[in-house]
């Protein structure tokens, strides 16, 4: 596949999910701010309201503005930017499975910090799943992208580091 063509897909692929996240935060914003928390599944999937300042489970809440908005903001973008950098060099070794796992994790990255950015430090999420009281966090789309971006990394490595790929051509 062409250089070209993968910078493409993969720039729509960011897209796609940036989009994906701000369409989902402003449907939260829409019908679940000022509403109970609306519960599928026996209380598996519940979909609730929560305007988060710190990172993933209130981490750094409490941090004043100024910090907050370096170490959740700027700092993350700056990573964010140097994975862009990495990404972009090492496009043609990458398969496009990898390059999907990467687009995830900066997709997910830039919809929270443009929340960050536009909304002062306020991180919509809405999303909470488990079974009985062990639970997740309540998260949003963007964290999904990071979370499953990460374990596609991850199981690329260890697809890799297993051999069960030949060592040469592990990713594509």
């Amino acid at each position: 596949m062409s250089t070209r063509l993968k910078v493409c897909l993969f720039c729509l692929i960011c897209v796609a999910f940036i989009g994906a996240d701000r369409w989902t935060k402003q449907l939260a914003k829409e019908h679940l701010m000022y509403s109970q928390p609306k519960s599928y599944f026996h209380d598996t999937f519940i979909l609730e309201y929560v305007e988060n300042t710190g990172a993933a489970l209130s981490f750094g809440d409490s941090l004043p503005q100024p910090f907050s908005f370096w170490l959740l903001s700027i700092l993350p973008l700056g990573v964010i930017i140097m994975l862009f950098v990495y990404v972009m060099r090492q496009l043609n070794d990458f398969s496009m499975f990898k390059l999907f796992c990467f687009a995830m994790i900066i997709a997910g990255g830039l919809g929270n910090i443009i929340d960050r950015i536009i909304y002062d430090r306020h991180v919509t999420d809405f999303m909470n799943m488990g079974i009985g009281s062990l639970r997740t966090g309540i998260f949003n789309v963007a964290d999904v992208c990071i979370t499953a971006g990460v374990i596609g990394l991850f199981l690329v490595y260890l697809n890799t580091s297993k051999g069960l790929l030949r060592p040469d051509r592990a990713d594509h």
